[in-house]
């Protein structure tokens, strides 16, 4: 009998029209122009529109993703959200709305969240799902993000944020699809960290009050930025390399077979340094430079961006990875392709 597996039909993203450029970010932040774009790593990202919500940008990259698989809505069995939590309304369940928007009939719907690292633990989380319940034949990972929303730029303590952008991404699964087959992930959480970032004012220990919006708290900060920076520079790159080699061996393969690394956005030494610790070349990762980071939609972006260029063809192993502040870093593998 032949073993189940869960495969990509489709995917699909979604990008405002406007974008910021780094002469923006300059202005407002006071950074020559040339450390963004050489040190942060940037020439440019999209801001949304007046229309471009967060769970809406997540429901149009879905509805690309369905009309590029030749999907149904009514053959949708779940639902999951992989947005961010910043969004249309505070404690709105954003799958369940997703759901509405794209006619899944059918479905039923829940949201997860591990920031940035949302979509590539999404995909080890839907997989494990289907192949644990015979009624979970597809399902659709989908969501929006535009924390960029809630930087300030005049605070130096969250430059690294400066990237934040805003789209939307979604992915369908299709049960033994036999194509693009979902293979192993790994994940790491590190809770030193997580009470490192966070928007101030706006849950129960620091209430939203007409003062804290005076005050500008209601925006994206760091609350212990020494700390932060000695324990990420002690953990970040080896846990991001931990998750990418553990994940490829439990697919039964090494570093050296990786064919493509879906990675998100970061500053550009960082991404320089993964590929050469992993000995892949530059044209094994596409750096995000024209975007930004967009939070947990970079990997779709990056595959589709990949597969319009020609550097992921069948056969190939690809791996999509990221990392969410709280602290985690998680890493999920793809065979590309059809099913040897």
């Amino acid at each position: 009998m032949a073993s189940v597996t869960v495969g990509i039909r489709s995917t699909g993203v979604y990008l405002p029209e406007r974008y910021m450029t780094s002469a923006d970010i300059a202005r407002e932040s006071g950074i020559p122009q040339e450390i963004i774009e050489k040190k942060l790593g940037f020439y440019r990202k999209p801001v949304p529109g007046p229309d471009d919500h967060t769970i809406e940008m997540g429901i149009r990259a879905a509805r690309a993703a369905l009309a590029k698989g030749g999907v149904d809505p009514d053959e949708i069995d779940l639902v999951i959200y992989i947005g961010e939590e910043y969004k249309e309304h505070l404690l709105q369940t954003g799958a369940i709305k997703l759901q509405g928007g794209i006619g899944a009939k059918r479905a039923w719907a829940f949201d997860v969240q591990l920031r940035c690292g949302t979509m590539v633990m999404a995909l080890k989380v839907a997989r494990d799902l289907m192949l644990a319940d015979d009624k979970l034949n597809t399902v659709l990972l989908a969501g929006g993000y535009r924390n960029g929303d809630l930087i300030d730029y005049r605070n130096p303590r969250v430059r690294f944020m400066y990237n934040l952008g805003a789209g939307g991404a979604a992915v369908v699964l299709q049960k033994n699809w036999k194509r693009n087959t979902v293979l192993g992930g790994k994940i790491i959480t590190d809770p030193l960290l997580a009470d490192c970032v966070g928007v101030t004012a706006g849950g129960t220990k620091v209430p939203m009050t007409r003062e804290a919006l005076e005050k500008g708290l209601y925006t994206l900060d760091v609350f212990d930025p020494e700390g932060m920076k000695a324990r990420l520079d002690e953990v970040s790159m080896p846990n991001f390399l931990r998750v990418i080699r553990e994940a490829v061996e439990e697919s039964g393969y090494t570093v050296k077979d990786i064919g493509y690394l879906c990675i998100l956005h970061m500053k550009r030494s960082a991404h320089e340094y993964i590929l050469s610790q992993l000995g892949l070349p530059p044209e094994k990762a596409i750096y995000l430079e024209e975007y930004g980071h967009i939070g947990q939609i970079d990997q779709v972006l990056s595959l589709e961006l990949a597969l319009e260029r020609g550097l992921v063809k069948d056969g190939d192993l690809v791996v999509m990875t990221s990392a969410g502040v709280g602290y985690a870093w998680a890493a999920t593998v793809i065979k590309w392709g059809p099913e040897n």
